[in-house]
């Protein structure tokens, strides 16, 4: 598999006395389920070239696993898989239950790892999949050795791991070990996991089996990324993300926070070239026809927006002052940017003021700020065109141009 150089450098380092994280983690492996998972969020659904485009740029940034449907679903989704396992530098992964019908798709479809899952937890053995015990290790077991025949990776989830009896789940985990399984997948399925707790369920998963180890977090109580994060303080060589988070229900961990967080606050370079994440956000934010939300962290509009008078003075002296330092705008391909609001400051309106040619004095400075001020107070948006208006109002000079 070819692996693209970075085009950034990877991180900044922590300044003197920040709470720097000392666990050594990774390799860390990203395998983004956006197609598959994240395509499952409600009123959700991909054309087939919004498919292939969300595939191309995972794969051009260097995504490791690309989970890119479940291939029994549909003629027009058996046809994106084998395609984007064809056009993909990336791992391809396709979805299977441990069905016979599923898994013979599924490599028929030409990706180069299939997921096999199958009910673990009592509540959704008795009351949806209506099985025993000793059915869903016979079948875990039985498609495993299917998808190894074909020689294909394969990967193993017992689904809804965490409410998993605990005794159970390292029986199956052993037995699909014993069939040779090249992955254990950790589903935190609805999303109630805790740090602490998931962490403990990976260091057994891991001591229990000679496969590498995944996690799946759901987003239910906000603690997908977190949940992520500790897979690989205690032992997960890989996390299941989505762009934006989307998903089923709440979503699942997102892919710009686990990747941001590996690099910039672990130190440990994934080998994704991070300063296409936000273009990669808007794609997926068109297709999915989910908003991102203003503050969502990394690619939220509002990620490296400033509009408090004493944020933006320091930003503008040095932007490490009131951002994370270790997480720049550049990094993920975004830019910073000053608003102008009731909470703005003189610093702020200056710098607007002299980018758009004017020459004010400190005294006009406060008049206009005052302005500013004075409508976002009334909740009006303040443009860059009421800046200049204000100032052509107060009769501030522009620059004199230079001529050479």
């Amino acid at each position: 598999m070819i692996r693209r150089l970075r085009r950034t450098p990877r991180r900044i380092e922590f300044f003197q006395g920040t709470i720097a994280s000392n666990i050594d983690i990774g390799p860390v492996r990203i395998f983004d389920t956006t197609l598959r998972d994240g395509e499952q969020s409600p009123r959700t659904s991909f054309s087939y070239d919004e498919k292939r485009r969300i595939a191309s740029t995972l794969d051009e940034m260097g995504t490791h696993v690309i989970e890119a449907g479940f291939p029994v679903n549909s003629d027009s989704e058996f046809e994106a898989v084998s395609d984007i396992a064809a056009a993909t530098d990336a791992t391809t992964c396709g979805l299977a239950r441990v069905v016979e019908g599923d898994i013979e798709a599924a490599i028929d479809s030409g990706v180069e790892m299939i997921h096999v899952f199958v009910s673990t937890s009592d509540v959704q053995l008795e009351d949806s999949m209506h099985a025993t015990r000793e059915d869903a290790v016979e079948r875990a077991v039985k498609s495993v050795r299917r998808v190894k025949d074909a020689g294909v990776e394969c990967m193993f989830s017992p689904m809804d791991a965490t409410r998993t009896e605990p005794e159970f789940l390292i029986e199956i985990v052993e037995a699909v070990s014993e069939a040779d399984v090249d992955w254990i997948n950790i589903p935190d399925t609805c999303g109630v996991g805790t740090p602490t707790a998931l962490g403990k369920t990976v260091e057994a998963v891991v001591e229990a089996t000679d496969a590498r180890v995944d996690v799946h977090p759901h987003d239910d109580f906000g603690l997908a990324t977190a949940n992520a994060l500790a897979g690989f303080e205690n032992g997960a060589h890989q996390a299941q993300v989505s762009v934006n988070g989307i998903g089923e229900r709440a979503g699942n961990a997102a892919y710009e926070e686990v990747v941001m967080a590996v690099e910039s606050v672990y130190g440990v370079d994934t080998g994704i070239d991070t300063t296409q994440i936000t273009k990669l956000a808007r794609i997926v934010e068109d297709a999915s026809d989910i908003p991102v939300p203003a503050n969502k962290p990394v690619v939220g509009r509002n990620a490296f927006s400033h509009e408090s008078g004493i944020h933006a003075a320091g930003v503008i002296e040095n932007a490490d002052t009131f951002e994370p330092g270790v997480m720049t705008p550049e990094m993920v391909g975004a830019e910073r940017e000053f608003v102008l609001g009731k909470h703005t400051g003189t610093h702020a309106v200056r710098k607007h003021l002299e980018e758009a040619g004017f020459d004010p004095t400190d005294a006009e400075v406060r008049v206009v700020t005052k302005r500013v001020k004075k409508q976002g107070a009334n909740k009006r948006r303040v443009t860059v065109g009421d800046v200049e208006r204000f100032a052509e109002d107060e009769g501030i000079e522009r620059r004199e141009e230079v001529r050479v």
